[in-house]
């Protein structure tokens, strides 16, 4: 069973910033591709970024040129970057690993922006 441990959220003014981290229990290769959901209260849970085994990525239109996912192998960690935050970005922020079949989350991580 894939481990995900989360960290790195909290309560930040608007036009701030914060970075997430995901560190995974085994190498992160392991996974065809990693990502970033956010779920506000009354929403569904949306794809915020994606990154593939390749490095390839993928932002929802609403965090372009404000977010950045990127990884760190030899640490086995997924980032997520999150620069002029506003009220809307505030959500529980949730690590995605992808394996053939399956799919593992973390445990979720709560991002409040507020002034």
């Amino acid at each position: 069973q894939v481990q995900l441990a989360e960290s790195g959220g909290g309560l930040v003014q608007p036009g701030g910033s914060l970075r997430l981290s995901c560190t995974a229990a085994e190498s992160i290769l392991n996974f065809y591709a990693m990502g970033w959901y956010r779920q506000a209260p009354g929403n569904e849970r949306e794809l915020v970024a994606i990154i593939t085994n390749g490095g390839s990525t993928h932002y929802v239109d609403s965090v372009k040129g404000r977010f950045t996912i990127s990884r760190d192998i030899a640490k086995r960690t997924l980032y997520l970057q999150m620069n002029s935050l506003n009220s809307e970005d505030t959500a529980v922020y949730y690590c995605n690993a992808k394996k053939i079949g399956t799919a593992a989350w973390g445990q979720g991580t709560q991002v409040t922006v507020s002034s």
